[in-house]
């Protein structure tokens, strides 16, 4: 072989080996973009059985007799979810999602959206306005199911709230500030969240955009199935901040069921009160870190107490699922149905030890299953840093409240640094719990609150029942 054409054997090698090389590379740039999601054929297919709720109460506000001030409840919905702005004795109105369960018109939204409507109706993808009536509502779950008197709709196929994975893809369609048919995707950012507000919903917490107007509306897997239901926001300022919670599927399928069959919901029922550990508790009870639900409470004759369970006792496991926080405890009573027989472990005078409890069927007037405190507020201690900049000693900033407690009647809002009550200095948790635990029912204690740099009294309230 010539020397030319040895030359022009490795010309033609070499660039053999750069196609080669850019041929890999633009397969791997194929492989990244191609790892992203493609949502416009789920966004058609789904979208049709997405709808718009609007419901209307033309009767003034009976729980708020000050000429049209803020109900209590407000400033829980303005974070998380779809409060209208009050108005001086004029109609109210509320904003929500929703979406087609049967063919015939069952739709599916949240609670919190139709809970004070006398009036409300639901919007077609197709523009259509229907009429609804209610079914059944649950504001443990915060579900609502509703009827309307249509034939021939599209409906959304269930899917396992269950098998899904952290980090995995999900979209929601919905109605934010009215623009229907808005689609925002993101991930599942954790599962079997627990809040404050809603204890007996183990929420999926996720990273999708949701705004007021987005709740009720479905939160889909890559499937196309209907993973869970839009609830709730957790925001400092009103709007979005990048964590979400969804009612699981699993939890909704099981309400849904309820609703259909009873017009309510039957629970289980444990019979107990119960309060957070936290690190000075764990150290009093011998507990290496904090966990577990603490017993303040056990109900006279009811199952914890025929079970044997004691105030003082703390609950490590439930059916062989460990405790890490109190919040946890009470969607996993929820899961079972009144007549069940669990096993429970838990920490007594230092000492393990475990019992059999038959669960109840929770009683109609206790609208706040097993309650970590009747105040409703979810409580955390104030950092170093922030204490510093307010220039105090310590306190307990006020994350979150559910719209039933007396936290929220009694004026406190998200935000708040509560520096004491009833002249007590509170440092933590555990001393705000000491001292409003001996308050009796109906009577109340002054919080100092520091709000907006200034420092205020208000009267907190143990309710009557």
């Amino acid at each position: 072989m010539s020397q030319t054409a040895t030359v022009q054997g490795r010309r033609i090698a070499m660039r053999l080996a750069t196609l080669l090389i850019g041929s890999v590379l633009l397969l791997g740039c194929g492989r990244s973009g191609g790892g992203l999601p493609d949502f416009t054929q789920l966004v058609e297919q789904a979208g049709p059985a997405i709808v718009n709720i609007s419901g209307r109460s033309e009767a003034a506000d009976s729980q708020n007799p000050d000429n049209g001030a803020a109900p209590p409840w407000f400033e829980w919905f303005r974070e998380f979810g779809d409060a209208p702005e009050p108005q001086q004795q004029q109609p109210r109105q509320s904003l929500g999602s929703g979406f087609i369960l049967t063919r015939d018109g069952e739709i599916l939204t949240n609670n919190h959206v139709v809970a004070e409507a006398d009036e409300i109706t639901v919007t077609l993808a197709d523009r259509r306005q229907f009429q609804a009536r209610v079914i059944g509502r649950d504001a443990a779950s915060d579900l609502a199911l509703l009827k309307i008197e249509a034939s021939g709709l599209p409906v959304l196929k269930w899917g396992s709230s269950t098998q899904l994975k952290v980090g995995e893809w999900v979209l929601a369609i919905g109605s934010p500030f009215g623009f229907e048919q808005t689609v925002t995707a993101g991930i599942v950012s954790g599962k079997r969240r627990a809040l404050a507000s809603e204890q007996y919903v183990p929420f999926l917490q996720t990273d999708v955009a949701i705004n007021p107007g987005n709740s009720g509306g479905p939160l889909f897997n890559l499937d196309g199935e209907v993973v869970g239901i839009n609830s709730q926001i957790f925001s400092q300022t009103g709007g979005y901040m990048g964590l979400s919670f969804s009612i699981p599927s699993d939890t909704a399928l099981n309400v849904v069921e309820q609703l259909r069959e009873h017009g309510k919901v039957r629970r289980a029922w444990l019979g107990v009160v119960i309060q957070q550990v936290d690190r000075a508790l764990a150290e009093s009870f011998g507990l290496d870190h904090a966990t577990g639900a603490l017993v303040s409470q056990v109900e006279p004759q009811g199952p914890a107490d025929e079970a044997g369970l004691k105030a003082g006792d703390i609950i490590l496991k439930f059916d062989d699922e460990a405790i890490t926080d109190s919040r946890a405890l009470p969607p996993l009573v929820g899961r079972h149905a009144p007549g069940d027989k669990v096993r429970i472990e838990l920490l007594r005078d230092g000492r393990r030890s475990s019992l059999r409890a038959e669960l109840g069927e929770l009683p109609d007037e206790k609208t706040a299953p097993q309650s970590a405190d009747w105040t409703g507020l979810q409580l955390e201690p104030l950092s170093d840093r922030l204490a510093a900049r307010l220039r105090v000693d310590g306190g307990l900033v006020v994350r979150g409240m559910s719209p039933r407690g007396a936290g929220a009647a009694s004026g406190l809002r998200p935000g708040d640094v509560i520096l004491g009550v009833a002249g007590v200095s509170i440092g933590s948790e555990a001393d705000f719990q000491r001292v409003i635990s001996a308050l009796g029912r109906g009577e109340s204690a002054a919080l100092l609150v520091l709000r907006d740099e200034r420092t205020l009294f208000i009267a907190l309230q143990r309710p009557e029942e």
